[in-house]
Parts: C-alpha cells; structure tokens; sequence
C-alpha cells in the first residue's frame, strides 16, 4: 500500500518527468491484458535499471512487493492520483494556426486528463471562426475569460516574437502551467510550470549522433 510521500519539493523535477512515462507504459501493459509487471520489465521496456524505477517510486511510498511485482491497475491509479490526473484540467489553448489547430482536433489529451476549453488568437480573420467545435475567441478577452472559467493550464501556439507578451496575459489570467510550442524561452515566476515543446530541438539533438 502506498505510504505519505515526500513533500513536494524535495522530489528531483527529473523524477517527476519520469512518472508520466511510467504511467504511459503501465496503460500499455494494461491494454495487453496484463496484471502484474516488476521494475526489471518497466526498465527493460524503458531503457532504465530496475533500481531507478523502484528508486523514483519510493517518493511516493510502497507499490510492490519483493518477489511479487506491482499490480498494474493499482498502480496506474496511484500515478494519476500522483500527478492529479484522476480528474480533468481545463485547458486553454492560445493560437489558432497550423499548430494550433492540429492541438483542437489532437484526441489523447482528453483521455490522460486534459479537455480544451476556450481557443484565442489576435487573428481578425479567424477570431469567431469554428475550430475543432470551439468559437475562436479575440485574445483581447482572454483575461477576463479564463479568470471567469478559473482555467490553470494553457498551451501556447503563437510565434516566439509574441510568446512572452502572451504569456504575460496567461500569468494575469491566473493560469499557473503552461505547456509552450513557441521556439523561445519563457520567463516566469517559480510558481508557474513552464514546458518547452520545440521539435526543432530534439531533431538537432538526434542528427548529432547520424553519420555523413
């Protein structure tokens, strides 16, 4: 049974990072129709040792049993509780362009915990237009409309020169996580989260080790 866990800011961020992709690999496993699984598979599966794994859960208390393995369902429950994800966020989505409309019409965010609430871009020609079932709202509303919707996450879809600008508004709003796609680093206060999605990154990260 899982016991108190760590508080909060003496687990290592990298830990933190890690529980989303345990949790997808457990769902994998689910839907294989397994029960049990043991740190040395999640490891095998993930590129980890089993110490690390069992090393990463023991934040958060005890899952398992030596010689028996964890029982995935349970499991999978205790990291969406972990990662408060056992209820849905609200989220709003800032951009309405290529990027962002291929966000609106994205499925998997609805079944991990997050639903797209409200969509804003400065666009005239595409503020009141639909996309994926939402009105395109002016961003000149933004907010006064998330602080009405009491909406904490946001995803950022703008070009990096008006990023920051937005993100400005987006902290006014009371949003509190934002998950960026502009190609530029945001500053923040401490107690806002802050992940970078730039594909551009990883590509250059990869063609590092390509040879010719």
């Amino acid at each position: 049974m899982p016991t108190k866990h760590a508080p909060q800011k003496d687990i290592p961020d990298i830990v933190v990072g890690r529980l989303p992709v345990y949790l997808r690999t457990l769902r994998t496993l689910a839907a294989e129709g397994r029960e049990i699984t043991s740190s040395s598979e999640l490891g095998a599966r993930l590129g980890l040792t089993s110490a690390q794994i069992r090393k990463d859960l023991s934040y958060f208390g005890e899952f398992g049993r030596q010689g028996l393995g964890y029982n995935i369902e349970f499991l999978i429950q205790q990291l969406r509780r972990i990662l408060k994800v056992d209820r849905m966020w609200d989220v709003a989505l800032v951009g309405a362009g290529d990027l962002g409309r291929a966000l609106a019409h994205y499925h998997g965010f609805h079944e991990r915990g997050f639903i797209i609430r409200m969509v804003f871009d400065s666009d005239p020609e595409k503020i009141g237009t639909q996309l994926a079932g939402f009105d395109v709202r002016d961003m000149a509303r933004l907010v006064g409309e998330i602080k009405a919707a009491q909406i904490k996450v946001a995803m950022l879809a703008v070009p990096a020169t008006a990023a920051q600008k937005v993100t400005d508004l987006l902290m006014e709003a009371g949003i509190r996580a934002i998950l960026n796609y502009a190609p530029t680093a945001l500053s923040v206060p401490r107690d806002v989260q802050v992940q970078n999605i730039d594909p551009t990154v990883h590509l250059q990260r990869m063609t590092f080790y390509l040879e010719g």
